[in-house]
């Protein structure tokens, strides 16, 4: 039994959000003009991305390297930076906060298809990067996906469900480990960074003035947990 033909496969209408030509000139432009763009550059490539369509903010850095499938459906706030090799796989929309990090090699996913269909259809699900959240080397975000406000997400972690505001995440699947502090540094916050390298934190106790915090935020995540469970079975999760 065939469980997957992709001579049925069809784009749904208008599912680029401009002509098949734009597309096409906007890969041109992006193979020859964007990418030979010297790094200092950066007004100009937000220059060409506003004029294909993408809303861009103020001072934002976004490397010659990057790829972004449909510009018209990107939006960047200001001062948000886009490192090297981030792909933005625009199908759908994304959106980054101002303040954000994207760093180099992320992926950013807006769309995916349903195994279960015989024709493999596509949907495009939103991606938010909220302000000034922070993600580390090589994440993946999958389609659907909200990274709150204030969150980091840890080297090489793979992202299938919302991420709350103010939380360090790491790990495939990325799960939410500890609050993000601001302000002086101290010797347990110190510890706990190597996490966002992509490495278990140090073992350390969790400081007494924060125990109430880490346990409101268990209970968020517990009640999360019977929502992000569909997800994985709903057929929009990347395999």
């Amino acid at each position: 039994m065939d469980v997957q033909n992709l001579a049925a496969f069809r784009l749904p209408p208008n599912f680029r959000g401009r002509s098949a030509v734009k597309v096409q000139l906007w890969w041109l432009v992006q193979s020859i003009v964007f990418r030979a763009s010297p790094q200092a550059l950066f007004g100009f490539r937000r220059w060409l991305l506003r004029l294909f369509g993408a809303r861009i903010g103020k001072g934002v850095l976004i490397r010659s390297s990057v790829t972004v499938t449909y510009p018209w459906k990107v939006q960047i706030g200001d001062f948000a930076w886009i490192g090297d090799d981030v792909v933005l796989y625009s199908l759908g929309a994304i959106s980054i906060g101002s303040n954000a990090v994207v760093s180099q090699k992320s992926y950013l996913c807006a769309a995916t298809h349903d195994f279960r269909a015989l024709d493999f259809s596509i949907h495009a699900l939103p991606v938010i990067v909220e302000d000034q959240a922070w993600l580390a080397t090589d994440v993946f975000v999958a389609p659907g996906v909200t990274i709150g406000r204030g969150a980091v997400i840890g080297a090489r972690s793979s992202v299938f469900s919302d991420v709350p505001a103010m939380t360090v995440a790491f790990g495939c699947p990325a799960t939410p480990r500890y609050a993000r502090t601001h302000g002086q540094a101290t010797a347990d916050s110190s510890a706990r960074s190597v996490a966002v390298d992509g490495s278990r934190p140090c073992e350390t106790d969790t400081p007494p003035d924060r125990e109430e915090d880490d346990q409101h935020r268990e209970q968020q995540l517990a009640a999360r947990e019977p929502v992000a469970r569909r997800r994985m079975e709903d057929h929009r999760i990347v395999l």
